[in-house]
């Protein structure tokens, strides 16, 4: 998979280059700096993935450029399809593809607009909050829940302890992570010790692992789950108040446990399983499950991305129901690569369950 990514995102990168080479007006010498602008920043997409062999602040900037320009670049090769085929079916004059400066201009102004919107956009965490109303429970359940964190390079200490303190003003009961809280390298959180910042949260906290944590190395990030006092739920159960919460180790584990083997016999608690990849939804339903927590899918985290994970989940975002069992599948309150949410939110849910009366 990682090759054929590789391959199109190759494709894409000498598509944009050569496009932005023929639409720039200027001089040869001012079309090669801007070549090398861009080589750059295709050499930063591709070191990323060597991070851990740089100096932190290196490795930093190697990933905020690189993943930024990925998304660029996608956005980009969008541009120059449209103006393509608009060109091809005589729509768009051949002068607006070469040497042209107003449309150079206004491309660069919509990527201005696009891209610093989608920053501000993604620095504003949309709260959720849903109420459920349950016979299980003798007593209401505040719930905080999140995913997809991706501590590392890119969302640091600082950022994480402004999510901390959103998280603490809400006053939860308890507090669930549906997986991947490391974004796939332990020296940046190790380096910034970002696990003090989980400490500080006011509630009891239980978290599933997620793919990323694989992706990172397993002992490193079970490491870190101990320093940060995070109950792992690792296809093992706990019991907070008239709530059983039951995590799932991640589908990357393929010889992870059956759902229905980690239930208790004649459970009479409301039910929620964390599963940090939202596949096989039918399992939670055949098992009897309250509501199934995930994440994983970032609802594409950039339009039209959400469209592909529209069609490769049964539920790639929000409510969805089978039978008696409810599902969220969140697109998280952090993200992996640039900083950008175009067409999609980062958030945080709020669940109340709340008593009902139970009929005779």
């Amino acid at each position: 998979m990682w090759l054929y990514f590789g391959l199109i995102a190759l494709v894409m990168q000498g598509y944009v280059a050569w496009h932005v080479w023929q639409l720039l007006p200027w001089c040869v010498g001012a079309k090669v700096a801007v070549m090398a602008l861009i080589a750059v920043a295709v050499a930063c997409a591709a070191g990323q993935f060597y991070s851990d062999k740089f100096p932190l602040w290196l490795a930093t900037t190697i990933y905020e450029v690189g993943n930024s320009w990925l998304v660029i670049s996608l956005y980009l090769t969008m541009a120059f399809l449209l103006l393509d085929i608009g060109r091809l079916t005589r729509l768009v004059p051949a002068s607006w593809t070469h040497g042209n400066g107003v449309t150079c201009g206004v491309l660069t102004l919509l990527m201005l607009v696009i891209f610093i919107g989608g920053n501000i956009h993604y620095h504003h965490k949309q709260r959720r909050e849903i109420t459920i109303t349950s016979p299980k429970v003798t007593k209401p359940h505040k719930i905080v829940m999140f995913s997809d964190m991706h501590c590392g390079y890119h969302n640091r200490r600082a950022e994480i302890a402004r999510w901390v303190d959103t998280i603490n003003a809400e006053r939860p009961d308890v507090v669930l992570i549906a997986g991947d809280i490391i974004d796939g390298y332990i020296r940046p959180v190790d380096k910034q010790a970002t696990w003090k910042e989980f400490r500080r949260i006011s509630a009891p906290v239980y978290a599933c692992l997620g793919n990323h944590e694989y992706i990172t190395g397993l002992d490193a990030s079970l490491r870190f789950y101990r320093q940060a006092g995070i109950k792992l739920l690792r296809d093992r159960t706990a019991r907070v108040g008239n709530l059983l919460l039951i995590g799932r180790d991640d589908r990357s584990n393929r010889q992870r446990a059956k759902l229905a083997a980690l239930l208790p016999a004649n459970n009479a608690a409301y039910s929620i399983v964390l599963d940090h990849q939202p596949y096989q939804l039918e399992q939670a339903e055949t098992a009897g499950i309250d509501l199934q927590l995930s994440g994983h899918t970032h609802h594409g985290q950039v339009f039209p991305l959400n469209l592909l994970t529209n069609a490769m989940y049964e539920c790639a975002y929000g409510w969805h129901s089978r039978g008696n069992t409810r599902y969220y599948v969140s697109s998280g309150i952090g993200l992996w690569g640039g900083k950008f949410r175009i067409g999609t939110d980062s958030e945080y849910l709020v669940i109340n369950i709340t008593p009902a009366r139970r009929t005779r």
